[in-house]
């Protein structure tokens, strides 16, 4: 019985960092396997302020500029020009 729990634990782990980290870089890519028939989806109903803050956090320059402009205390812009992750994302 303990074996099952720790494996169905296991299984949620993977689960969870399987659909934060690595569906939404398939889906950007165009590797996801029900892509919908209509790509264009403005950012706000894209995204939504989840609590993240930093650029590392981020899988896009987009998804960076929406939670700069939208999501409070972000820390993606540190030479306040308003491109944010100019490092990792927008160059």
């Amino acid at each position: 019985m303990r074996s099952l729990l720790v494996l169905a634990a296991i299984a949620a782990m993977a689960w969870y960092g399987y659909q934060h980290h690595v569906a939404p870089r398939a889906e950007e890519s165009g590797e996801a396997w029900d892509e919908p028939a209509v790509q264009h989806v403005s950012a706000a109903v894209k995204y939504s302020c989840d609590g993240r803050t930093y650029c590392s956090q981020m899988h896009s320059c987009e998804e960076a500029t929406f939670f700069l402009r939208n999501c409070p205390e972000t820390k993606m812009d540190g030479n306040n020009d308003g491109v944010p992750c100019e490092r990792q994302w927008c160059r």
